[in-house]
């Protein structure tokens, strides 16, 4: 019973990154740490999220329409068993990112992208039966831009960025009972500064200014647990706290022109996930989840103008030999918020769809 939800939590995890807090898309699943022998996971996720407003009346009203594009998340883990004490882990996924594009109204022409790309090597040391511990480094590429419609910038201004990679590391460790399939695990990520090199370009700014762009990403702690609490049914979920008041867009022409940053984001996040897992048979099993973040309050961003969010995940894993397929739905419901400029987002949600392969050798 150890073992036989991992990937389907796992799954989950990826589907809901269509609505998490901040830029979270979806990171490292550190189950597969715990995942017996030599393991090999393949994850892939489409989220369509629908978020639009209502302009206010100093704007001349209507609707904003859909500002938020479709995207999908592409995942790799890899696992190796070295010998009885230690193992070692690779992780490929996209874990920050950001589609905005409004084509409505006084906010058409305001986009916004931010693209990402993770890998991260992990060792887990087996203390003994019950205690682990584990860490690591990740290298996190980024690059983003921006476009300001006439409407917000005198004659319009975009930036865009080089790309650019930085480290940081992972810490954790872990406390099992595996007679009953309990786990828990407490694990930290460090945050990191990208340091972009930047072309920014508005007339008002006297052409094509080149710069260089420091933005903060936070830094992350995570609890992950599961236990059975009956024959063949299991209880998991998680606590993600993450520092995205850190978060801040501002490059020196905007600034100097403003005084303000482009974007900006005002709150820490913290994420909160339970689900029950049931073994219909030795091949199939099923799941569901519940996520919850709590609205702020406070004035929204323009490029993220949601608050707080209630999703419901539902899924199952068939096995066949050494191959595990994981299937999952879930369904958000994003918590309304307000601009500077009064423009009213509510009654906004989100549908996520995702696949996992998992296979043991």
């Amino acid at each position: 019973m150890k073992n036989y939800l991992s990937t389907g939590a796992a799954l989950l995890l990826t589907t809901t990154a269509a609505t998490a807090g901040g830029l979270d898309r979806g990171g490292n699943s550190y189950s597969v740490l715990f995942e017996d022998g030599n393991y090999a996971e393949l994850s892939f996720s489409i989220a369509q999220p629908d978020v639009s407003g209502d302009y206010a009346a100093g704007l001349g009203g209507g609707s904003t329409e859909d500002m938020a594009e479709d995207f999908n998340n592409f995942g790799v883990a890899l696992k190796f068993a070295i010998n009885e004490s230690l193992d070692a882990a690779v992780f490929l996924n996209q874990p920050f990112g950001a589609n905005a594009s409004y084509g409505s109204g006084p906010y058409t022409g305001l986009e916004a992208e931010w693209n990402s790309t993770q890998v991260a090597a992990v060792l887990k040391y087996q203390v003994n039966e019950n205690v682990s511990v584990y860490g690591g480094i990740r290298s996190v590429k980024s690059e983003a831009e921006i476009a300001i419609p006439a409407a917000l910038f005198p004659f319009g201004y975009t930036a865009e960025t080089e790309s650019d990679s930085q480290i940081s590391y992972i810490a954790g460790a872990a406390y099992e009972i595996p007679e009953i399939a309990l786990r828990v695990a407490l694990t930290y990520e460090s945050g990191f500064t990208h340091e972009f090199d930047t072309t920014e370009t508005a007339a008002a700014l006297g052409g094509v200014i080149p710069s260089v762009t420091e933005i903060e990403m936070p830094q992350a702690v995570t609890l992950d647990f599961q236990s059975g609490i009956a024959e063949d049914t299991l209880l998991f979920g998680s606590v993600r706290w993450s520092e995205w008041s850190v978060f801040e867009v501002r490059p020196i022409g905007y600034e100097n022109a403003t005084g303000e940053a482009v974007t900006g984001l005002d709150n820490d996040v913290t994420t909160y996930r339970i689900g029950l897992g049931r073994r219909i048979s030795d091949e199939l099993s099923v799941f569901g989840r519940v996520t919850y973040e709590e609205a702020n309050g406070g004035i929204a961003s323009r490029l993220t103008p949601t608050d707080g969010t209630t999703s419901i995940g539902i899924g199952g894993s068939y096995t066949m030999d050494n191959v595990e397929f994981t299937g999952g739905i879930e369904y958000s419901m994003l918590g309304d918020a307000e601009d500077g400029s009064a423009t009213d987002f509510s009654d906004n949600s989100a549908l996520g769809f995702g696949l996992t392969i998992g296979y043991s050798f």
